[in-house]
């Protein structure tokens, strides 16, 4: 009778320690390294949308030049002045903006849109995996809170800019957003993000 207690005790610990062997420890800094790859092929762009360059503005028209001279300022584009002839009513003064030769290195084209393109920047990092919740005893399927930013580079964060473009402060305060994770042959992949505030792909004003 005892040995029969015995046997039954050992299988139940063998349960009980084979069920703990069958959840899988998690590293949060592989969940961290997963949204930092999707974040990758998603970076902040400074217009809403693409824009057309060389560009022409006229210079009486602030709404037109006001973000081409602030990208001017901080050495992205160059400027000429010019006189554009009006049909009929003599001319107008205005201004040629195209790409500078530091600004090629950070000038990103649409591939759609010959001549046209954007100023992409940087890309949202992950500052801290907040909490993760697992959707399925394998551990396969989590949904992850977590901190993220976008890191300015120097030229983007001149006066001018700031005033041409009111968003960028708003781009590189911290925020927060959540997301379900699946594992697979090849680690961690994002399904989708859902963001406590806008998500930042464009900061155009």
């Amino acid at each position: 009778m005892r040995s029969g207690r015995i046997f039954a005790g050992l299988g139940l610990a063998a349960v009980l320690v084979s069920g703990c062997h069958s959840k899988v420890a998690v590293d949060n800094n592989t969940f961290k390294t997963a949204l930092d790859t999707y974040y990758s092929g998603r970076p902040v762009c400074l217009f809403p949308d693409a824009v057309k360059l060389p560009a022409q503005a006229d210079t009486n028209n602030e709404n037109q030049t006001r973000s081409f001279d602030a990208l001017t300022d901080a050495g992205m584009l160059t400027r000429t002045s010019a006189e554009k002839q009006r049909f009929l009513v003599g001319s107008k003064q205005v201004n040629d903006y195209d790409l500078s030769a530091r600004g090629r290195s950070t000038w990103t084209a649409e591939p759609t849109q010959p001549g046209y393109g954007n100023f992409c920047f940087g890309t949202p990092q992950v500052t801290a995996v907040n909490s993760f919740t697992a959707h399925d005893s394998g551990g396969d399927a989590y949904t992850v809170s977590y901190q993220y930013a976008v890191e300015l580079p120097n030229w983007v964060k001149t006066d001018e800019m700031m005033t041409a473009f009111p968003s960028i402060d708003r781009v590189s305060a911290p925020r927060t957003a959540t997301a379900n994770l699946t594992r697979n042959n090849n680690g961690w992949a994002v399904q989708d993000v859902s963001a406590a505030t806008p998500r930042p792909r464009q900061i155009g004003s």
